[in-house]
């Protein structure tokens, strides 16, 4: 299984994107900042940014990542906990 961060900057003003945060929600997931999660899947980086992409606009961007260890960072125990679940070695 992988882990791949999901990174986005979505920029229409008034538009609801509650459609992206609900795709990445279908996965094991955890929120990493404002507008960055990680998720665990089977499916590719590719896939999954075709899942997201009917609901981007010509002006947004996101990126899907592959993410694996070593890793550094800091940040709520239920996110850290995540990583040393998921994030492969």
């Amino acid at each position: 299984m992988a882990v791949l961060q999901i990174t986005y900057d979505l920029r229409k003003p008034g538009k609801d994107y509650a459609d992206v945060l609900k795709t990445i929600k279908t996965y094991s997931w955890a929120r990493l900042s404002e507008s960055c999660y990680a998720i665990s899947t089977d499916a590719t980086a590719q896939s999954v940014f075709d899942r997201l992409k009917p609901y981007l606009d010509g002006n947004d961007n996101l990126y899907v990542i592959n993410l694996k260890r070593p890793y550094a960072g800091i940040g709520p125990k239920d996110v850290n906990d995540w990583l040393e679940k998921f994030l492969p070695r």
